[in-house]
């Protein structure tokens, strides 16, 4: 006797659909963006300050990207592709050029310990030497003058140890003789954050490299809106 499969069995279960990119739930990273691009648009004269006031403030009370999208519709092109552009992750080696081969700054502990922490500006490119001895770095107070930022990390018979704060992006690449690498790969939340790249070398020594819990980058997001404001201070003739 043929056994009959039940009608419940022979519909297919419909299929989730992905959310619309307009009905995301809009980031704080969303709403600073859309507002920098009204600010831009208040200093090139495009919107009155009645009109870019009203915005402003119709923004930070979006709880979606497409309730974002009219509030830019009628503002250049170019700019209303950056309000909603996606976001994209820091690459894994720095731009060619960007970085000079020649470091910025020495650290160097041989037999010793050493440490750079503290309110400190860290140049492009910085060399680490733990030759049976430890080294420190902890950049969760540092002033980043540059976006792309080399770690170079050599550890014989010792032990490096990098802190970053959590709003930056982290890579990590390199090798070891007896020894151990350990990079946490992070990425920030801000397209413009700084990348600190670490590349290490450990010989039956340890290299490690990850965010420190609680710090960031306090002027990050404050870097774009100092520009824009500067040029509408020219724009007013201040």
């Amino acid at each position: 006797m043929d056994l009959q499969k039940s009608p419940a069995a022979n519909e297919k279960t419909p299929e989730r659909q992905p959310s619309a990119p307009t009905e995301l739930r809009a980031s704080d990273a969303d709403r600073d963006r859309t507002a920098d691009i009204l600010r831009e648009a208040l200093a090139e004269g495009r919107l009155t300050a009645e009109e870019h006031s009203e915005r402003v403030e119709e923004v930070f009370r979006a709880k979606t990207v497409g309730e974002l999208e009219p509030l830019v519709r009628d503002l250049p092109g170019e700019h209303r592709g950056s309000a909603t552009r996606a976001y994209q992750p820091a690459p894994n080696h720095p731009t060619p050029g960007a970085v000079p081969p020649v470091a910025d700054e020495n650290v160097v502990a041989v037999l010793s310990s050493a440490t750079r922490k503290g309110r400190w500006r860290i140049g492009r490119r910085t060399h680490v030497y733990a030759i049976f001895g430890s080294v420190e770095i902890d950049l969760s107070e540092a002033i980043f003058e540059h976006r792309q930022v080399v770690i170079k990390a050599i550890s014989v018979f010792g032990s490096v140890e990098i802190r970053v704060p959590e709003n930056v992006s982290l890579r990590g690449n390199g090798g070891g003789v007896l020894g151990s690498i350990e990079v946490r790969t992070l990425d920030s939340g801000e397209q413009d954050a700084p990348v600190v790249y670490v590349d290490g070398l450990a010989i039956l020594g340890s290299i490690e490299a990850k965010p420190k819990r609680g710090k960031v980058v306090e002027d990050l997001l404050d870097r774009l809106g100092d520009r824009v404001n500067d040029k509408l201070r020219k724009h007013l003739g201040h």
